[in-house]
């Protein structure tokens, strides 16, 4: 249902809010078919209908898809259940609808095989990790606790649980029919209480729970970036991306002054009056008999250079500590916060 999402997604299913044109599960279909995974059963209850409309048999989309509709929610690991007929004894990928990736799935399958796990867990590092569940593992990546959205003192790893899973048919043994289960909260701490072996792996690549308006219309703005790779073409390429001109000057000596606003502070330094010729496109620049100072936002961090080069090293030193003064004092008159830079 979706209902922190609800201020972007109104009553439409989460699976089927639009996402750069396509509704948000259309991506993860194209991703399983560009992997190799080209039979998809899709456990749905809210708003089916319109998933079913939309995906139909697959066919259209280089799939096979099938439906279980459940009658009452039944948690993620209870429609798992629901879909056992069509897992039968094979080895299958558990994902969501309503999350974005680009991981390589097949390469958390292998790692399941390999270990001979129930299930190998698609891990993603998050630097606030409290609305999601954590994935505690040893140092040979074996499962060893699960902590649900967790508070601050309980955050013993960044490591959450993307909830993609790799499954060996026997993982379904463990779920009971006909009624709701989660398999953070119990199905897989119950497995873990009777020693079966669950692995972690650490994914490489972009995951996103869209499960709120800011982290949707953060995966909107990483998508169009280039940050997330989505499995179409043509339609959509990342923002282009404008070339650094932040390289170590050929010549002279330079200072970076970090502070948390270079375009107010570019704004204080070309109003200052300060003798010399500004560059209106880039930066201040002071020329003289056998000197230059130049003044100028760098692009790859937030600071301004100063760069001064003088055939007497001296006076080049004295021109970049004086305008470093100067930068600095205008920042802080301006409120503008500086860091102390370094001379280089």
């Amino acid at each position: 249902m979706g209902t922190r999402l609800r201020p972007v997604s109104g009553d439409t299913a989460k699976p089927m809010v639009p996402f750069l044109g396509r509704p948000l599960m259309e991506y993860t279909v194209l991703l399983l078919r560009e992997q190799g995974f080209t039979d998809i059963c899709a456990a749905v209850k809210y708003r089916a209908e319109s998933i079913i409309g939309t995906f139909g048999d697959g066919k259209k989309f280089g799939v096979n898809m099938t439906y279980r509709v459940e009658g009452s929610p039944l948690g993620t690991a209870g429609a798992v259940k629901n879909c056992a007929d069509f897992v039968g004894d094979d080895d299958f990928l558990i994902i969501s609808g309503d999350a974005v990736c680009d991981y390589d799935l097949a390469s958390l399958m292998q790692a399941r095989r390999e270990a001979d796990a129930a299930a190998a867990i698609a891990l993603s590092a998050e630097a606030e990790p409290l609305r999601y569940g954590l994935a505690v593992t040893d140092g040979e990546g074996l499962i060893r606790a699960f902590i649900e959205k967790p508070d601050w003192p309980h955050v013993v790893t960044d490591l959450v649980n993307t909830g993609i899973y790799a499954a060996s048919a026997r993982l379904l043994d463990s779920i009971p029919a006909g009624r709701e289960s989660d398999f953070g909260r119990d199905i897989f701490p119950g497995l873990l209480h009777r020693g079966e072996k669950l692995i972690g792996k650490p994914m490489e690549g972009y995951w996103c729970d869209i499960g709120t308006p800011a982290s949707y219309y953060r995966c909107c703005a990483d998508a169009l970036e280039g940050r997330l790779k989505l499995p179409v073409g043509g339609e959509f390429t990342a923002a282009s991306v404008i070339q650094s001109r932040d390289a170590a000057p050929p010549d002279g000596i330079f200072c970076d002054i970090p502070c948390g606003d270079r375009a107010g502070l570019m704004r204080a330094i070309l109003s200052a009056g300060l003798p010399g010729v500004p560059d209106y496109e880039n930066g201040l620049s002071l020329t003289g008999d056998g000197y230059t100072l130049h003044i100028s936002p760098l692009s790859e961090k937030c600071a301004v250079r100063i760069r001064a080069s003088a055939a007497d090293t001296e006076l080049a030193s004295a021109m970049l500590s004086s305008a470093k003064d100067i930068v600095s004092a205008l920042g802080k008159e301006l409120g503008v916060s500086i860091v102390p830079g370094i001379f280089t």
